[in-house]
């Protein structure tokens, strides 16, 4: 029976590459540096890759090689590499596939770190890129350059939760012949597949909801084998690989995904619902409220609205500072997609050293809250935001 064929929940538990000799039903960890080869002309053709084996764990290695294929697998994607961080795999794409000279239009609301690749080391390059306006995806042709490579965006956005139309952007990029490179982070595999709608590539900071349970770092880029060729040898000679055990742990992970991911948006929508009708908050942002500015967009291309949820807080800094410290259950945390819920206040931590402007741009309001919504009983998640809520000084 094909892999192919199978539901995505059995293909994150079936998918197994090898068995060694003991016929272990669970994979076991292949904790080594390097394979060794039968004899001479064995390591001559592995090295000209007249054969597929693995000679270096920075190359491949059997635990690293099963949670791609399973990625590949649940992305609908041709092939990967997995990287040791989410920003590994979002710097060495890149780094792999761009040229001096060339140019990147990205959307204008991406993770921090990805921002500062564009705007502080890339140029160093003689890399550019433009920003289009996250809520105004028809203008995104008016940046193409002669000279630009890729159209970039992530969906759901970190941290405003915006929504872009993936069909749209696959349209555009074929139009233009531009590599649509998409991080599908916040939705994960079982929510959202880009490739469906045109993406080239997808990258996943697995550290997050793959992962699930806050344990390991990890990054992974999916998609076209050409594409992945290219990252692929700029990748074994630079060394960003993914460990083989931090592979294993997060190949084990995906094996719950689809079940925690559906508690996870339970959870996330009654928060969310919760959120709306305070009196204290202003406004909520969650994909599968209707009040979302791109909820049609959202049903359409997503199968559940996600876990994080992002709220605007009347009072602006001072207040968003006050209501994180009268968290008491919830976690205060840089990290998402945990079994723990997270709140931060990105004006105040995380973007505290954009301007207000900058912030603005990108739907960083001084208020605003993102909520990583994660496993536990959900009432007293909601009871910790209210009485944080009620308790701050408006």
């Amino acid at each position: 029976m094909s892999n192919q064929n199978l539901g995505l929940e059995t293909q994150a538990i079936r998918t197994q590459l090898e068995r060694t000799q003991y016929l272990e039903h669970s994979v076991p960890l292949y904790l080594t540096s390097s394979f060794i080869f039968e004899d001479a002309e064995d390591m001559r053709a592995s090295f000209a890759e007249e054969k597929e084996r693995n000679i270096y764990s920075r190359f491949s290695n059997p635990n690293t090689s099963e949670f791609v294929e399973k990625i590949c697998l649940m992305e609908g994607a041709e092939d990967g590499y997995a990287f040791a961080t989410g920003m590994a795999a979002v710097y060495s794409t890149f780094a792999a596939l761009l040229n001096s000279g060339d140019h990147i239009v990205s959307a204008s609301s991406v993770f921090g770190s990805t921002h500062t690749l564009f705007t502080k080391y890339f140029p160093k390059w003689n890399i550019t890129t433009s920003y289009f306006d996250v809520n105004k995806p028809k203008t995104i042709e008016n940046f193409i350059q002669p000279n630009t490579k890729i159209l970039y965006a992530e969906s759901p956005t970190n941290p405003a939760v915006d929504i872009l139309d993936l069909e749209l952007l696959g349209k555009i990029a074929k139009k233009h012949n531009l590599i649509l490179i998409i991080d599908n982070c916040f939705a994960t595999p079982y929510i959202q597949n880009p490739i469906q709608f045109g993406a080239d590539l997808v990258i996943h900071s697995a550290t997050k909801l793959i992962d699930g349970q806050g344990r390991v770092l990890g990054g992974v880029t999916v998609g076209r084998s050409d594409l992945i060729r290219e990252i692929y040898l700029f990748s074994r000679n630079t060394g960003p690989a993914l460990s083989p055990f931090n592979a294993w742990v997060l190949s084990k992970s995906l094996e719950t995904l689809p079940v925690r991911i559906e508690k996870h948006c339970e959870n996330a929508l009654k928060v969310a619902e919760f959120l709306e009708n305070h009196p204290n908050v202003a406004s909520v942002k969650y994909p599968f409220l209707k009040s979302h500015p791109q909820y049609d967009v959202a049903k359409k291309q997503m199968k559940l609205g996600g876990n994080i949820v992002a709220f605007e807080i009347k009072g602006g800094i001072e207040s968003g500072r006050k209501f994180l410290d009268k968290i008491k259950l919830c976690s205060l945390s840089a990290n998402l997609g945990d079994t723990r819920s997270i709140v931060t206040h990105p004006a105040s931590t995380t973007h505290s050293k954009l301007t207000e402007e900058e912030r603005l741009a990108v739907s960083i309001t001084d208020g605003l809250v993102r909520v990583s919504v994660g496993l536990e009983t959900v009432q007293d998640v909601i009871n910790d935001l209210n009485q944080a809520l009620e308790n701050k000084t408006f």
